[in-house]
């Protein structure tokens, strides 16, 4: 199986599935001599782990990353940073009803027609569980970019939506509830309707904004690389995510250029930021923003039909602990990501100096 592995100098490997014995990864190219907070790095796992609040799954992991290379006396070596993260409590039991059959919307019927196998417990690794592995990556990958600040939060749940623009909100406030909104009445309203979907049996999605602020002048590559690029790259890479969008995003395409451009200032900043950060593909020292959306968790607690190994319909309902909304545990996940992709193109910059 290929592509596995993502970045280019600062890059991450993942490998494990949801219900075998561990998660892991290998970090290749971070620089040596960062002394790592490793009580951060377990509190961006603790961030994303099950179990955290009654609106996510109940399957209950302490995500304990246990870190096997590349760090000495507390220190990166600038040897690959190997780690893994024990599953210690796979119910694979629960998944023995799909053996035979492909849940609607998952990668189950695919990744059986590609690799002529499968494993059917937790979706093995086209499991959401594989991200454990990224937030590690992330969380050593903020250590790297320690001037930089990501906060990634949930933006809208279902027609909710928080109706201020995000220079209005405390960040600070963002792990204060279990929807990891800013906005307290906003997140309210979020939680009581995740809880009813949930009585419901059924599942809602929803959009996180990051918003990446201090990133310095000349990040990005003009041509294929481009930031706004790999940024996309690396959020549609995660787990039920349909759609990414920078700055004015797809507002842009309703505007006229005179109400689209970002006029300067004399110092090289700009009046307005609907570039979101980034101009040919190389950051300009603004604030980067983007949101990303996330579909609802495919397996709902409701009888469907669906398709079988033997080419017949037959009727399945979820069974098992699920997310009735994926948002508020993707948060640490996109800025894992971005952190990666920002660190990627930090070193890479360096090598131009």
């Amino acid at each position: 199986m290929a592509g596995n592995s993502f970045g280019t100098l600062f890059k991450i490997t993942t490998f494990g599935e949801s219900h075998g014995e561990a998660l892991g990864g290998i970090i290749d190219g971070c620089p040596a001599g960062i002394l790592l907070d490793f009580k951060a790095i377990q509190g961006e796992m603790s961030r994303r782990k099950p179990g955290q609040s009654a609106i996510v799954t109940q399957r209950k992991e302490d995500d304990e990353v246990q870190f096997l290379s590349g760090i000495f006396e507390g220190k990166t070596t600038g040897t690959p940073i190997g780690f893994i993260i024990p599953n210690t409590n796979q119910k694979s039991e629960d998944y023995s009803h799909i053996k035979d059959t492909y849940r609607p919307s998952h990668a189950d019927y695919v990744y059986e027609q590609k690799y002529g196998i499968r494993d059917h417990r937790g979706g093995g690794r086209s499991s959401a569980r594989e991200t454990a592995s990224r937030v590690v990556a992330g969380a050593i990958a903020k250590q790297v970019l320690s001037n930089i600040q990501i906060n990634a939060f949930v933006s809208s749940v279902g027609d909710i939506f928080i109706d201020k623009p995000y220079q209005d909100l405390d960040f600070s406030k963002t792990e204060n509830n279990p929807i990891r909104c800013p906005d307290e009445p906003t997140a309210i309203k979020m939680e009581e309707y995740i809880r009813e979907i949930r009585k419901q049996g059924d599942t809602v999605g929803g959009t996180v904004t990051c918003v990446i602020q201090n990133v310095p002048i000349g990040l990005g590559e003009p041509v294929f690389d481009k930031l706004h690029a790999e940024l996309g790259k690396a959020m549609l890479s995660i787990n039920a995510v349909k759609g990414f969008e920078y700055g004015s995003g797809f507002c842009g395409a309703k505007m006229k250029g005179s109400e689209h451009n970002d006029l300067y200032n004399a110092d090289g900043t700009t009046k307005s930021n609907l570039s979101g950060g980034i101009q040919g593909g190389i950051s300009n020292g603004m604030d980067i923003y983007f949101r990303v959306a996330f579909k609802p968790v495919a397996t709902i607690m409701k009888t469907q039909e669906t398709l079988d190994n033997q080419g017949n319909i037959v009727e399945m309902s979820g069974k098992g602990r699920h997310d009735p909304c994926v948002v508020p545990r993707a948060v640490p996940i996109v800025e894992a990501m971005a952190a990666i992709v920002l660190a990627d193109f930090y070193l890479l910059n360096k090598t131009y100096k």
